[in-house]
């Protein structure tokens, strides 16, 4: 019985996909929900599996074409079992000896002898005579070329060596995942549709640093393995700032704003593929644990490519950390349709004036972008000077102060 696969079912978002790699070959055998197949969208990777037990019958759909939804790319016949190797195996020699005879039947037993004799292979010997029959003078050309054959590469070998000494020119041209053209097409549509400006301040993360390293064993101890980081005091100090200042959390529509009650907060997160934002949902009801724990498991689904499309819908802000990358000053790109993104930096220790005295402290750059259509300056400025206070000093947090 001939089973139907086809492509899954994309979201309203995603118009198209395209055929990544095939896991299996035709006429081979699959399990039912072993892999098939990846399809590429502009935001996710989907795994198509065998729906039953059979043989791959055929590839409707190759690598590198583009499918619909729901649109018709292979056939498998269920029950049915793969060829054996060892029969293909045994079935090539018997179909080669019919060759090696016939072969050998074009050159005539004087045209062989004198072949023998002059050392030459008789089958590599092109034949001029009837039906391609080797005759006693092709014999005779083909020994009297031999020593012109033996003498070139020696002859040739000369001007090889100082090529070696340029070194490798090599070049590799590979297509662009969608994934990657899709953030390509956005990152210049956002520069060209945003009047996009940044602003930036600096941060003392000694207090940040300090609690932590008083409470990271316990933290982890207390919630069963999770790690307590950097990034989820930046979510949860950029949830209070946003409370304050709404027009950094909201969105533009056309002619219209879009005030968002609520603060679902994108973490870029780097990848194989490219760069992909999940989004942190009512970031501002988690706990430090739980956005530190989300985060991970993110983190883990990317390298893996396991992201859904619902893990990277929506958002209302992002947050970019460069500084794991050794970053110490950028300029983040606006991600439409929100209209601010805050980028996080590599912290460095700097000598800093404090009430007179000069003080080594550990300090990180924040950047700031936002759509200047929609976000004042000074309502920029504050926003970053509140995430700064907050961060510099943490019980704020707490106290909501």
């Amino acid at each position: 019985m001939s089973i139907e696969i086809k492509a899954p079912t994309f979201p309203e978002s995603v118009a198209d996909g395209t055929v990544a790699t095939w896991h299996k070959k035709p006429g081979e055998a699959v399990s039912r929900d072993e892999l098939l197949v990846d399809i590429e969208t502009d935001k996710v990777v989907l795994e198509v599996v065998a729906p039953v037990d059979g043989v791959l019958a055929k590839v409707i759909k190759g690598e590198g074409e583009t499918v619909l939804s729901e649109e018709l790319i292979a056939v498998i016949e269920e029950g049915a079992v793969a060829a054996a190797p060892a029969a293909q195996a045994e079935a090539e020699p018997a179909a080669a000896a019919p060759a090696a005879s016939s072969e050998e039947a074009l050159l005539s037993p004087a045209a062989r002898k004198l072949a023998e004799e002059a050392g030459l292979n008789p089958n590599a010997i092109t034949g001029t005579g009837k039906g391609g029959r080797v005759t006693k003078e092709d014999v005779v050309a083909a020994a009297a070329a031999k020593p012109a054959q033996a003498a070139a590469p020696v002859q040739a070998a000369a001007p090889v060596a100082p090529m070696q000494s340029q070194g490798d020119r090599t070049e590799k041209r590979v297509p662009m995942t969608r994934l990657r053209a899709k953030v390509a097409e956005r990152l210049v549509e956002a520069q060209s549709s945003m009047a996009m400006l940044t602003t930036f301040n600096e941060i003392n993360m000694k207090p940040v640093m300090e609690l932590r390293s008083r409470y990271k064993d316990l933290f982890e101890k207390t919630h069963n393995g999770v790690r307590l980081g950097f990034m989820s005091f930046f979510v949860k100090a950029a949830t209070e700032a946003l409370k304050r200042y709404p027009a950094v959390n909201a969105s533009i529509d056309g002619n219209d704003i879009v005030y968002h009650g609520y603060q679902d907060i994108g973490v870029a997160v780097s990848s194989d593929r490219g760069l992909v934002v999940p989004v942190l949902r009512n970031a501002e009801f988690m706990s430090l644990a739980e956005v530190e724990g989300t985060i991970a498991d993110f983190g883990k689904k990317a390298k893996a490519g396991k992201l859904t499309i619902e893990d990277m819908t929506g958002g209302t802000f992002t947050i970019s950390n460069g500084g794991v990358f050794g970053s110490l000053l950028s300029t983040p790109i606006v991600n439409p349709p929100q209209t601010a993104i805050l980028g996080m930096h590599k912290i460095q220790e700097r000598p800093m004036a404090v009430n007179g005295q000069v003080e080594i402290l550990p300090m990180m750059y924040l950047a700031l972008s936002y759509d200047h259509r929609l976000i004042d300056g000074k309502e920029a400025v504050s926003f970053l000077v509140a995430i700064k206070d907050l961060l510099e000093d943490p019980a704020r947090m707490l106290l909501d102060i």
